[in-house]
């Protein structure tokens, strides 16, 4: 029978359950003859992570009690987790600046679903974080890994790099045009709020060239910030999310993860909008100022040959 008192189920690993008996964990029996290898022999699953014993626990090859916990912040224990190498101090600096830039933008839609989530489960924190995170798309937070991913591809076409702002220039001017011309939008370029300038990207150029880490994907988005008025025909702000996946990318970590590292920061924020839910609660008014003004309208069948609706 299900339920929160039910009893743990044995061999089972967890933090509150007895140690497991053969049943994969650190603690347990090693399986044997499982995903690979001859029936017999034990397999090994390696990680440089997280692993412990009876006495100790090692996170990254160091003690976590003593090496990590108090003497490593979590913005660098993260950067360190992701890339496996000990950031230097500046590159730090930078990775925090961004998961600052990232952390709150105020009512988005993936704060608002934070909260609605929460009005509706009360009881489930954990459904009202991942209801936002969920939110994370091409939209919202998603431009930090497109935008990232989409210079890295830029960068990768041409060697050798620009030595210097003309060339950078030139490159932009050729990489708007053929995005232009394709029919599709340079990602980071633009912002529905802050339509004369993100403040977010001028404070992170300024911290990445400081710390000597303004690498080839800040200078490929500080060009398109430059040159694309002359190919589409109106000044558009370099955004904030865009500004991050650059910096980002010029740290060295995984393309695939920007959008992770986007998520991390808005953890924070989204547990920032639950704790003032608490306090301030706005949740139940969003949802009655929909429910007490929707309005019946006819129906609209749809148009599966792709015609027009009613």
């Amino acid at each position: 029978m299900s339920g929160g008192n039910a009893q743990e189920p044995a061999g089972v690993g967890g933090e509150n359950g007895e140690e497991p008996v053969g049943v994969g964990g650190g603690h347990a029996q090693e399986a044997v003859g499982v995903g690979g290898g001859r029936a017999g022999e034990p397999k090994v699953y390696p990680t440089a992570l997280g692993a412990s014993s009876r006495e100790t626990i090692t996170l990254l090859g160091h003690d976590l009690a003593a090496d990590v916990m108090g003497e490593v912040g979590f913005g660098e224990l993260a950067f360190w987790l992701a890339t496996q190498r000990r950031p230097a101090r500046g590159e730090v600096r930078v990775f925090e600046a961004v998961l600052a830039a990232l952390a709150d933008h105020g009512f988005t839609p993936t704060a608002i679903v934070t909260r609605l989530t929460y009005l509706s489960a009360p009881d489930s924190v954990q459904g009202a974080l991942a209801a936002g995170l969920l939110g994370g798309g091409s939209r919202f937070l998603g431009v930090t890994e497109d935008c990232g991913r989409f210079l890295a591809d830029v960068l990768r076409a041409h060697d050798p790099l620009p030595a210097d702002d003309a060339g950078w220039d030139a490159l932009a001017l050729e990489t708007v045009r053929a995005r232009s011309a394709a029919g599709g939008r340079v990602p980071g370029l633009g912002h529905h709020v802050h339509k004369d300038g993100d403040p977010r990207t001028a404070r992170l150029f300024e911290i990445a060239a400081e710390e000597g880490l303004f690498g080839p994907h800040l200078s490929l988005f500080a060009a398109v910030g430059r040159v694309h008025p002359r190919i589409l025909g109106r000044t558009l702000p370099l955004n904030g999310a865009g500004a991050c996946g650059a910096a980002l990318a010029d740290l060295g970590l995984p393309l695939e993860l920007l959008r992770g590292f986007a998520l991390l920061a808005r953890t924070a924020g989204l547990i920032g909008q639950l704790a003032e839910e608490l306090r301030r609660p706005v949740a139940n008014d969003i949802f009655l100022s929909v429910d007490l003004n929707n309005r019946p309208v006819p129906p609209e069948p749809y148009a599966a040959n792709g015609g027009t609706h009613g």
